[in-house]
Formats: C-alpha cells, sequence, structure tokens
C-alpha cells in the first residue's frame, strides 16, 4: 500500500517585514499604557514642554515629507506631463500613509485624545490649529479618492474606477489648493510665538518658506521613496524620470536660500549668524545640509543620473529639511528655565525624549513602511511601468 504525503507549504514572513511588525506591536503596547496611565507615563512632556519630539517628528516632519504627494498629483492632471504617471501612484500611497499615520501619532501626543473631536464641535476660528485639523481630514479623503483607483482596479470595479477617474483633475486641483494652504498652516502656527521662536527663524515669512521648502522635500522623498522601492520590490527604477525632478530640486532649494537670507537681511538678523552660539551652528547646519549641499550635488548630471547619487542626494535634502522642522519645533523654542523662571533657548537641557516616546514614532512610521509593501503586493501600485 502506499501512502500520498502532501507537505502543506508554510507561511513565511521576511526578516524585514518580521522587523517592522515587532517595533509597531511594541508601539501598539506602549501606547496601551500611556491611555491606561497617562501621557505622562511614558513621555517626558509637561505644562512647561508641551511641545517635543512626537510634534517635530511625527507632525511637522511627517506633513512635510507627505508632500510629493499634491506635487506630483499636480504635475500628472494639472499640468497633464503623462510621462511621470508611473511615479504618481506609489507617491499617492506615500503621502495617504503618511497623514493617516499622523493621526494616529496625535491620539497618543494629545494630553486628553478623547477630546480629538472638539475642534469641530467647539470651532475658534482665530487658531491655526483649527484649520490645521480640518486640512487634515479634508486632504486625507481628497489622496483616499486619488489613490482609490488602484484599489477598484484589484476588485474589478470597472465602472467605479472609470468614474473616479473622470473627476480626476477637479479632484486634484482641489487638493493641491488644501495641500498648499496646509504647509503654509503649519509655519502659520509659529507665528503666534514671536518670543519663544529664536530670531534665526521666526519671522512673519515663515509661511511662504514652509511651503516652498515643503516642495523641495516632496521631491525628495519621491526620489527616496522610488530608490527604496526598487531595490527592495526589485522592478526597475525610473532613472529617467527622477532626473527631471532632481533638476528641478536647486531651483526650488536657491528661491528657498534667497528668500530666507533677504529676511535675515531686512529684519536686520544678519549679525546673529555667527553670534548665536548653537542656534548658529543649527542654523548653518540646516542651511548647508539642506540646501546647499543638495543643491551642488543635483546640479551635477553625473549624479542625477545614477541611481546611488539621486538616493544620496535625496537623502542629504530630507536631512537638512527635517532639520529645519526640528529646529523651528524644538530645538530653537525658547522654554522658561524651571529652576530660576529665566528664559533660555537650550530646551534639550530640560527636555529630552524618553524611549517610550521614540518607541511610539518609530512603531507608527514601521507601520506605515508595512502597509506600503503590502498595498505594493496586492493592489495595482507600480502602474504602467517602462520594462
Amino acid at each position: 500500500m502506499k501512502l500520498n504525503l502532501t507537505i502543506q507549504p508554510r507561511f513565511r514572513i521576511g526578516l524585514f517585514p518580521l522587523v517592522l511588525a515587532t517595533l509597531a506591536g511594541i508601539a501598539f503596547v506602549i501606547a496601551l499604557w500611556r491611555y491606561t496611565f497617562g501621557i505622562g507615563a511614558i513621555s517626558n512632556l509637561s505644562n512647561a514642554y508641551p511641545w517635543g519630539f512626537w510634534v517635530s517628528f511625527d507632525l511637522f516632519t511627517g506633513i512635510a515629507i507627505s508632500s510629493g504627494a499634491f506635487i506630483l498629483a499636480s504635475i500628472v492632471y494639472i499640468f497633464e506631463l503623462e510621462e511621470f504617471r508611473p511615479l504618481l501612484r506609489p507617491t499617492l500611497l506615500t503621502g495617504l500613509l503618511g497623514y493617516v499615520m499622523e493621526g494616529i501619532a496625535l491620539l497618543v501626543e494629545l494630553g486628553q485624545p478623547q477630546r480629538i473631536w472638539y475642534f469641530l464641535r467647539y470651532q475658534n476660528f482665530t487658531s491655526f490649529l483649527l484649520f490645521i485639523g480640518l486640512y487634515v481630514m479634508i486632504y486625507i479623503a481628497v489622496l483616499a479618492v486619488e489613490f482609490s483607483p488602484a484599489v477598484f482596479e484589484r476588485l474589478k470595479w470597472d465602472k467605479a474606477a472609470s468614474l473616479v477617474k473622470g473627476w480626476m483633475k477637479p479632484v486634484v486641483i482641489f487638493g493641491a489648493v488644501i495641500s498648499t494652504l496646509h504647509q503654509a498652516s503649519l509655519g502659520s502656527l509659529l507665528l503666534i510665538q514671536p518670543a519663544k521662536l529664536h530670531p534665526l527663524w521666526w519671522t512673519p515669512w515663515i509661511p511662504p518658506l514652509f511651503f516652498i521648502s515643503a516642495i523641495a522635500i516632496g521631491l525628495a522623498m519621491t526620489i527616496f521613496e522610488s530608490s527604496l522601492s526598487s531595490r527592495y520590490f526589485q522592478r526597475g527604477l525610473e532613472t529617467h524620470l527622477l532626473e527631471k525632478l532632481a533638476r528641478a530640486i536647486p531651483y526650488v532649494l536657491g528661491l528657498y536660500f534667497v528668500m530666507k537670507f533677504a529676511q535675515l537681511a531686512l529684519e536686520g538678523k544678519l549679525g546673529l549668524l555667527f553670534t548665536s552660539g548653537g542656534m548658529s551652528v543649527l542654523f548653518w547646519a540646516e542651511i548647508l545640509l539642506g540646501a546647499v549641499l543638495p543643491s551642488i550635488l543635483f546640479s551635477i548630471k553625473k549624479i542625477r543620473q545614477s541611481a546611488s547619487g539621486l538616493l544620496t542626494g535625496a537623502v542629504v535634502t530630507l536631512l537638512g529639511m527635517i532639520l529645519n522642522r526640528f529646529n523651528v519645533s524644538w530645538f530653537a523654542v525658547q522654554h522658561p528655565d524651571p529652576l530660576f523662571y529665566m528664559p533660555t533657548f537650550m530646551s534639550n537641557v530640560h527636555y529630552f525624549p524618553t524611549l517610550p516616546e521614540v518607541a511610539v514614532s518609530v512603531g507608527i512610521f514601521s507601520a506605515g513602511i508595512l502597509a506600503f509593501g503590502l498595498a505594493a503586493k496586492y493592489l495595482p501600485v507600480f502602474e504602467d511601468e517602462n520594462p
């Protein structure tokens, strides 16, 4: 008698997704602990230091790196540059996940998370926080609509996909307006603290500076995401398209550089560039890393046409601009000294994030990467690829 033994295939998960899932699980456990015992149980935040690592990383950085979505959507649908369509869906997915992650992070960061809906009921039209909250909600809905054809195509809902595509241009125009207002409103939020934010960063020009820098961040993030996804998913890299995006970055950063120093000159602050101690160091690090060096790198054709050069330039741009977001929301913010009640710009001396604070943000970010990978595996995210 013969026995037919059938070996059932085992479910296997790669090391990288397993690490991401573990980090996300740790963040979930810490969040449960926070909801049970309060925000003070896991963080060093206080009434004197209500803004810390979470606001800098989750809010100011997370929104900035999601700006590539409205840029690519505008390029394809408004300016009708169809050659960039292969980059569109991955960038839209990155933006959508970025905004969703920001919303999740806010639920952990808010002192009273159960009141997150209060801004809808008790509206304060003199506060930019109201408009930031509204822009987040509206733009998440817009991004969901812009990405929905990928879901409809996977479900074979051809009529629904065609209907959304037919209305895509007005949706994209509306989304571009909302995203522009949102990026600028984050800078406008800082206008309320002229006595707290260091003079090297506080200026009435903050909203346009935030918007222009967000364009550079969005272009760099598109290059960064495309470079990493091509390596991980073993797919072709659209170098010819990324080279054109990289070519635009020096012009954007050049405008940012000129505006920044023109603002300092007009406001009589040029003397602070070398006399502000640690603040001067942070300022020059931000300018050199986020504006000067990327402009030089992306001005070299050989670097723009190299996969490693594109990735290097994108990483440098992101690091410099992320430092800017940390500077304006944390490092350069003045706080009262808890011992002498004197103002000091050395806020990092009195506040330092706890390990659970960092773990929450890392876990949420890991969950976003994991969600991107799952979407890329089961949805037609990389459409219209060249061979």
